[in-house]
């Protein structure tokens, strides 16, 4: 009997565990920076950040679809952003990161021009994005951040694929 108040316990704390990390991420976002624009995602998606390094072309990608890379093991598939967004190409630099996300339960790269700062943004300080932009881009946005006389776009990581993306990019990633 004391060993399963204990088991239950342990359980409860662990849930409580969970409950802290999830609130502790809640409401932060890692900032980056695509053609002269800050973007905001969702930390809780973010598994790492590295720099921009080889990357292996495959075929019948996406255009989007750089490549994959080969990260301690794990092949990635990396999308460029400025390419998804339709934005002028630029040359990969020493500021180029590579942010390695979560996309249900698959991880993918995604290339950004740089990495600012992780921040918290309350969310009574995200407003809905302008109902103005329709072009594509404007599907990928979750909401508008404000963040002093500042503004961040937030990403919808997972719009960011859809439809038949996600499954070429799966098939990749599980290669």
């Amino acid at each position: 009997m004391v060993k399963k108040q204990n088991e239950r316990e342990m359980q409860d704390q662990d849930f409580d565990e969970d409950e802290d990390e999830e609130d502790s991420i809640k409401g932060r976002y890692l900032a980056f920076r695509v053609h002269e624009e800050d973007y905001g995602i969702e930390i809780q998606y973010v598994t790492e950040i590295v720099g921009i390094q080889k990357i292996a072309a495959v075929p019948d990608m996406p255009e989007f679809i750089k490549g994959v890379i080969n990260l301690r093991g794990q092949v990635i598939p990396v999308m460029d952003i400025r390419i998804r967004f339709r934005l002028p190409l630029k040359e990969y630099n020493e500021r180029t990161c590579v942010i390695v996300v979560n996309y249900d339960d698959h991880p993918i790269g995604l290339v950004v021009d740089s990495v600012n700062e992780v921040t918290s943004i309350p969310e009574d300080s995200v407003c809905e994005p302008p109902r103005v932009a329709h072009n594509e881009s404007a599907r990928y946005i979750r909401g508008i951040g404000k963040v002093g006389d500042e503004v961040r776009i937030i990403l919808d990581v997972s719009k960011l694929l859809y439809g038949n993306d996600v499954e070429a990019v799966a098939q990749v990633a599980n290669s």
